[in-house]
């Protein structure tokens, strides 16, 4: 008797081998992945206003957005799509399907959030692959042959990289998350972050390499990606990021997925992963950088209230000063004299009906209350005053280095 044939796919993509050998990576590699969850950590524990908090949702959903869409050609701005996602975006009809890509975009990532907030789905399949491809490419101009949501048929091809026969997509598929979901990425519950982010970014590469539908497979991999990451515990804001860091280093995120389908990488899937580690690391650096501001700004003003309130100091003049600082606050650094009153529209409205010498005297007292601090013509709030425990490098960020400075950056008030 004959044996089964063997599969077509072991001899054209013989890289296509279901494994990575994790005891081969070097210690940056554990390091990078170690730095990963405590900062999805950090960013999960963060306390903040609900407003602030659904400001920075909105403004990374946007970023991934973005990102994905423009990996794949869409030429819409960041702001533009932010635009978009809030309606506020009308497009003339030549580019209206670039507004729909991104509108698509969000269906699918909403709907991944969705299912998992309702505890529906939490792992995935080739089912909802398809559901996803369909709301990915709902609406689209799209190649002949195409069928959104339905595995390929036919050949496909992205630049020189040829995708395995189309008639084991379904078995492919089925390799893929028997082994995502197996033994080799069964860890402990301490450990759950690790592996969902290892999983998310093979789960990337793989669906790259198999390249099972007829469209949409590179967003398709990111959008696997992003729900590996969301189900794993990666707070949603953090797992935006990482497709950021693809588009970001777009000639150099072509470059890997080139490189890892080489003969001669023999299926070595962990220059891949280490690319992506950096970027995911770098980027989340960046938003715990936003996030901590956003929190210093919440604790600054509430600093500036209680001191008003400490010291009785009420009425115009009092509420025309805090404005002043608060909005010197969100300036981020040192403002001109001449461009203070270009802050903001409301402080530009409290000097108004005033002389120079009002702006003049507002000033010394913010200064002399130690709440700002001068230089020549030049004015910045003293922020640094909220910090408990100033130390060597934050004194370098910009906080006084003198001793009396110290004590007052430490004294809890003025």
């Amino acid at each position: 008797m004959r044996g089964k044939p063997e599969h077509r796919y072991l001899t054209t993509h013989p890289f296509i081998t279901f494994h990575v050998d994790l005891r081969k990576a070097d210690p940056e590699f554990w390091m990078l992945l170690g730095e990963v969850r405590s900062k999805c950590e950090h960013i999960a524990r963060v306390p903040l206003r609900g407003d602030t908090a659904l400001e920075l949702s909105r403004m990374y959903v946007a970023k991934g957005v973005m990102a994905t869409t423009a990996i794949e050609g869409n030429t819409l701005s960041e702001e533009q799509v932010r635009q978009r996602l809030a309606g506020e975006l009308r497009l003339p009809p030549s580019q209206e399907y670039l507004g729909r890509e991104v509108d698509n975009m969000l269906a699918a990532y909403n709907q991944v959030v969705d299912e998992l907030g309702d505890g529906v789905c939490e792992r995935l399949t080739p089912e909802l692959l398809c559901q996803l491809n369909g709301t990915v490419l709902d609406g689209l101009d799209l190649g002949p042959g195409v069928v959104p949501g339905e595995l390929r048929t036919h050949p496909v091809s992205v630049g020189n990289y040829v995708g395995p026969p189309a008639d084991e997509s379904a078995y492919l598929l089925k390799r893929l998350f028997t082994w995502l979901y197996g033994q080799d990425f069964d860890g402990p519950p301490d450990r759950r972050v690790e592996y969902a982010v290892l999983k998310g970014i093979l789960a990337h590469l793989y669906l790259a390499w198999i390249h099972p539908f007829g469209d949409g497979n590179g967003r398709l991999a990111r959008l696997a990606e992003f729900q590996l990451l969301v189900s794993g515990g990666v707070p949603v804001p953090a797992a935006h990021v990482l497709t950021s860091h693809y588009n970001k280093t777009r000639t150099e995120y072509y470059r890997q997925l080139a490189l890892s389908s080489r003969p001669e990488m023999e299926g070595n899937v962990l220059p891949f992963l280490h690319y992506a580690l950096r970027g995911f690391v770098d980027n989340l650096r960046q938003q715990l950088e936003v996030v901590h501001q956003q929190q210093v700004n919440l604790a600054w003003s509430d600093y500036i209230d209680q001191w008003f309130r400490r010291h009785r100091y009420q009425g115009p003049t009092a509420h025309r000063r805090r404005l002043l600082v608060l909005y010197l606050t969100r300036a981020g650094g040192w403002v001109q004299k001449g461009e203070l009153l270009n802050l903001a529209p409301e402080l530009a409205m409290h000097y108004a009906s005033r002389t120079t010498k009002t702006l003049a005297r507002d000033l010394n007292e913010l200064d002399a209350a130690d709440l700002i601090e001068r230089d020549g013509n030049a004015y910045r709030a003293r922020v640094e005053r909220i910090y408990a425990f100033p130390s060597p490098s934050r004194m370098s960020e910009g906080v006084p280095a003198t001793a009396g400075a110290r004590r007052r950056a430490a004294s809890a008030v003025p």
